[in-house]
């Protein structure tokens, strides 16, 4: 057997970090562990993942010049990561009056509900909730 066990995203500071995923987006902070570096400075094994998945997130805090300029443009300003919801209006406007950035409203896409947001660093991440029917709108937010 084999699964993606972790992803990296750079992050300026952890705490800051650590807020908004488990705060804002609902995360489980699954370990927060002093660490070294490479070269023997002090940092943190910071790990979160959404309740039940498999998949963490690693977020690593920016060290150097290259790191610290990537923050937030780690997949070019494309979509890089996907959060799938089993309640899209609930989580889209719960995630709102928690003060998410969101760069397009919501929509329908043949793969289900969608609305793109940025993290904590300016990542984008596509908001996902569930494939609907063709022409329902049932679940998405009021006012879109």
């Amino acid at each position: 057997m084999s699964f993606l066990e972790l992803i990296t995203i750079v992050v300026d500071d952890y705490d800051t970090a650590i807020k908004f995923f488990v705060e804002v987006l609902g995360f489980d902070l699954v370990d927060d562990s002093p660490s070294l570096t490479n070269d023997g400075r002090r940092k943190r094994w910071v790990v979160v993942r959404p309740p039940g998945a498999q998949t963490g997130i690693l977020l690593a805090r920016a060290d150097g010049d290259i790191q610290h300029a990537i923050v937030g443009k780690q997949v070019a300003g494309r979509v890089g990561f996907f959060l799938r919801v089993d309640d899209f209006a609930s989580a889209y406007e719960r995630m709102q009056a928690a003060g998410v950035v969101f760069v397009s409203p919501p929509r329908i896409e043949s793969y289900g509900q969608l609305a793109v947001f940025l993290d904590i660093a300016g990542n984008r991440w596509d908001l996902l909730g569930r494939q609907m029917a063709k022409g329902s709108d049932a679940d998405v937010p009021a006012g879109t």
